[in-house]
């Protein structure tokens, strides 16, 4: 309950009782709460404008998400550095390695594959930074998913090179006997005369003529499954299985110098020059094996002669004439 109050009238000389007027108590009303209105706007204006303080704490976190940022502005640099170098390794795998080796390139998308459908990134979601975070980490599994392609593909590289070295150094490549120790290329392959029939058969080899005791080279790679002379026809006689279903035969051989179950090398001296067996005079008869069947020798010969020289012997060897076996 409010107190009466009241003043004195020095006119009546007695106490009047203060009556308030309705208007004026809702013009104090209305006038104080506006008063306290734009005080606490102006308060707050003050306090937008004043630099706030922040606990050590606050400004830890504030340094280490400002790091972040950093980090990742830096690593997605790098990753941009790194999928170019990528995509030139990608580019020369494809158009030179595997093309070299006749392997089929790699699809783009198969180095790609794997990133669609479902959201693996769900759980990087709803910060402030997500959108950075997720492609980054896109970015990561993108790059991982391409070396991995590659380097199963680098390893299928090597796989091949080594057999395609292996191959080479293996298929006979190179004349039995130097040209500078032959007489002539007496016989090639093809329709002859047998020496001691008089009559046309094929002749399966070639027949290169030089001194008794001129040296027999090892024309590829391989290991030796025969040194005897239980052939009919071909004497003393060396037989190489070079592997990849390529075998070379050397026949009428004056003596060995290897021994059945010896690996050689392309250039190994492994016999000498002679005539025994079916031979009318001393000469390597030479012949080559693909699978079993004998094939033409002199398409073998480019790993020791120019194309001058390939080009006489293969003239030579072309002509019909009589074998010396």
């Amino acid at each position: 309950m409010s107190k009466v109050k009241y003043y004195y009238d020095s006119e009546t000389l007695s106490y009047q009782k203060i009556e308030h007027k309705k208007g004026r108590r809702l013009g104090i009303i209305l006038l104080s709460i506006t008063g306290s209105f734009l005080a606490g706007f102006i308060l707050l204006i003050i306090y937008l404008n004043i630099p706030q303080i922040e606990t050590p704490k606050e400004k830890a976190l504030k340094r280490e998400l400002q790091n972040m940022k950093l980090q990742y502005g830096l690593l997605n640099r790098k990753m941009d550095q790194i999928q170019e170098v990528m995509a030139n390794i990608e580019d020369r795998d494809n158009n030179i390695y595997r093309l070299y080796f006749e392997a089929n390139p790699i699809p783009e998308e198969q180095r790609t594959a794997g990133f669609g459908g479902i959201n693996r990134y769900k759980d990087l979601e709803g910060f402030d930074n997500s959108k950075l975070i997720k492609e980054t980490t896109k970015r990561m599994d993108v790059l991982t998913k391409r070396l991995v392609v590659q380097s199963k593909s680098l390893d299928e590289v090597a796989k091949l090179a080594k057999e395609k070295g292996e191959l080479l150094s293996a298929i006979p490549a190179i004349q039995p006997v130097n040209n500078e120790d032959l007489s002539r290329i007496a016989s090639g392959y093809g329709w002859r005369t047998d020496p001691f029939t008089k009559v046309r058969k094929f002749h399966y080899g070639m027949d290169f003529t030089a001194p008794r005791g001129t040296p027999v080279y090892a024309t590829g790679d391989g290991k030796v499954v025969r040194a005897d002379s239980r052939s009919t026809g071909y004497g003393n006689h060396i037989r190489i299985d070079h592997g990849y279903g390529y075998t070379s035969l050397y026949a009428h051989l004056y003596k060995y110098n290897v021994r059945r179950g010896q690996r050689v090398k392309r250039g190994d001296v492994i016999g000498f020059v002679g005539s025994t067996g079916r031979s009318e005079a001393p000469h390597l008869h030479y012949e080559i094996f693909k699978d079993e069947k004998r094939i033409n020798p002199i398409n073998f010969y480019y790993g020791n002669l120019s194309p001058e020289e390939f080009g006489e012997i293969l003239e030579k060897a072309q002509r019909e004439n009589q074998s010396l076996d």
